[in-house]
């Protein structure tokens, strides 16, 4: 029967100084990243609370009110036309809204992130790197191992 080490094949037997020994975090784990679901997801219900409303508010009036959406307004112009156009500017609204809220809230949200993503991932970089020793630059392709 084969013996099987405790230890995982790609762990280095013996401690290496220059690698950080703090658990792996990851992204959905920031208060950045629940605060930036937090204003999506408010954002998308009052959204879609708004247009589907709107056309379910459209819909029931004209299978359950047909005499009030024949009523002539100008003309051959009746109230419910001008209801089913009335969905084009809710729906303008609804996406005029989207990308206001997404300028104004969520994209400084997510730039904040990606900066503290992209500086902790530099910094880990440069850290791994730093070790090389000797002055050799590191090599691509090499995975960070000293070539002799």
């Amino acid at each position: 029967m084969p013996e099987y080490s405790p230890q995982r094949e790609d762990t280095p037997t013996f401690p290496l100084p220059h690698i950080e020994h703090t658990p792996p975090s990851r992204i959905s784990d920031l208060p950045e990243f629940h605060s930036l679901r937090h204003a999506q997801r408010r954002f998308g219900i009052r959204a879609t609370l708004l247009s589907v409303g709107g056309f379910l508010l459209y819909v029931l009036l004209s299978s359950f009110a047909p005499a009030m959406m024949n009523q002539p307004l100008f003309g051959r112009l009746t109230l419910g036309l001008t209801l089913g156009l009335g969905q084009f500017v809710v729906m303008g609204v609804t996406a005029w809204c989207y990308v206001r809220h997404m300028r104004t809230r969520v994209d400084p949200l997510a730039r904040g992130l990606r900066s503290r993503l992209h500086e902790t991932g530099s910094r880990r970089a440069r850290s791994a790197a730093s070790p090389q020793g000797a002055g050799q630059p590191l090599r691509h392709g090499t995975r960070g191992f000293r070539t002799w």
